[in-house]
């Protein structure tokens, strides 16, 4: 069933590292993946938010981030 997650990064500089291993870890259940952050040429963001368009079950994933970050689901 597919899924679109959202999750909000408070510490993207920081957090980033630990989404990445588990948005690999997940790979094969993603379809589409949009970062989204404020920057300009004087600044970069350091919140953000993350979507995430998901094939088949995503239980498995939202468990594993729901371990570090709020996230969104919306199942259509």
């Amino acid at each position: 069933m597919p899924t679109i997650i959202g999750i909000k990064l408070s510490e993207r500089n920081t957090e980033s590292i630990k989404l990445q291993e588990i948005l690999t870890k997940y790979g094969c259940n993603i379809s589409t993946r949009i970062g989204l952050h404020h920057s300009t040429r004087e600044a970069c963001s350091n919140t953000g938010m993350i979507l995430l368009d998901t094939v088949d079950d995503p239980s498995e994933l939202v468990t594993e981030l729901k371990k570090y970050w709020e996230i969104q689901q919306l199942i259509y």
